[in-house]
């Protein structure tokens, strides 16, 4: 149970964080440029995203446990759950890409925003938080298939929790983090939950009946890996590894992970090594936030 909590924690607390700091970038440009009275419509966008967020993993749920049964819902669990592999794959590649101009662009649509209206307003806030909410709702539906007690919710719930308390912190100016350590060190634990989260869709295909090799087991750990002991459940609950994965299963596992955690970790080493001279510190958009150095390039989610 606790390594379930433990991985739904970490989605909530990455995805819950990066929300957190997109919507304090938004708050911060209008409290500093003196448009307090536009704060209304920023608030109903999020809270309009995060309604719109609950209601899609409702109905993840209800089609799964509901509406489909038998090889049609195991085909539905692996279709979410390669899509979820997709997104968290493309999420957190894209961050090291555009964090840095992330939040000039946020602002700038904002001031875009405020010129045509309030209706504008609430749609930059919701479009900008609803992906990511939805974004999280489909990894967490895809992380937590075949849990059957309320740890995943609890965990997902206690990573967002903790995002909401870590962001106004940094905003406030109490607390002060390596953003650019914290997103690399969370982007590579996501991409090994990602890794188990496709072994999962790949053997849900093969029951399915789409993929052979469902009785075709790769190896038997049974013998020392208890899923019952502590080490057991800390690997099914966290990478979804099993004592008898399927050839295809453990295939799938391999190829996924060794290129992806590769890739995202390489560039970041290369940034490190290119920096020829300290940078002065940069202002962060919360107007108590100043980002040293080396979290610029996370500068816009700060």
């Amino acid at each position: 149970m606790g390594q379930v909590f433990a991985a739904s924690f970490l989605i909530g607390l990455r995805e819950g964080l990066e929300m957190v700091l997109i919507v304090s970038v938004l708050v911060a440009y209008l409290v500093k440029t003196g448009r307090r009275q536009h704060l209304v419509p920023v608030w109903i966008g999020v809270g309009a995203a995060a309604a719109l967020s609950i209601a899609f993993g409702w109905g993840l749920s209800y089609v799964s446990t509901t509406v489909l049964g038998g090889p049609g819902q195991e085909l539905f669990d692996a279709i979410t759950s390669a899509i979820a592999v997709a997104l968290v794959t493309w999420m957190v590649f894209w961050m090291r890409r555009t964090a840095r101009k992330l939040s000039g662009e946020l602002r700038g649509r904002l001031d875009g925003a405020i010129g045509l209206g309030v209706g504008a307003v609430v749609g930059i806030a919701f479009l900008s938080v609803a992906r990511e909410g939805l974004e999280t709702t489909l990894l967490f539906f895809a992380s937590a298939q075949g849990a059957t007690s309320a740890a995943p919710l609890l965990g997902l719930g206690g990573g967002l929790v903790t995002a909401v308390v870590i962001g106004v912190g940094l905003y406030a100016g109490a607390i002060r983090i390596n953003l650019s350590r914290f997103f690399t060190i969370s982007g590579a634990l996501l991409v090994l939950v990602a890794a188990g989260i496709f072994k999962y869709a790949v053997h849900d295909f093969q029951e399915a009946g789409v993929l052979p090799g469902l009785t075709t087991h790769a190896f038997d750990a049974s013998g020392w890996l208890d899923p019952s002991a502590w080490y057991g459940a800390l690997a099914a609950g966290l990478f979804n590894i099993t004592p008898q994965p399927t050839v295809l299963e453990t295939i799938a596992w391999i190829v996924y992970l060794v290129p992806v955690l590769t890739l995202f970790l390489l560039p970041g080493r290369a940034v490190r090594k290119s920096a020829a001279a300290p940078a002065p510190a940069v202002q962060s958009p919360a107007p108590n936030i100043v980002v040293p150095e080396s979290t610029q390039h996370v500068d816009a989610r700060a």
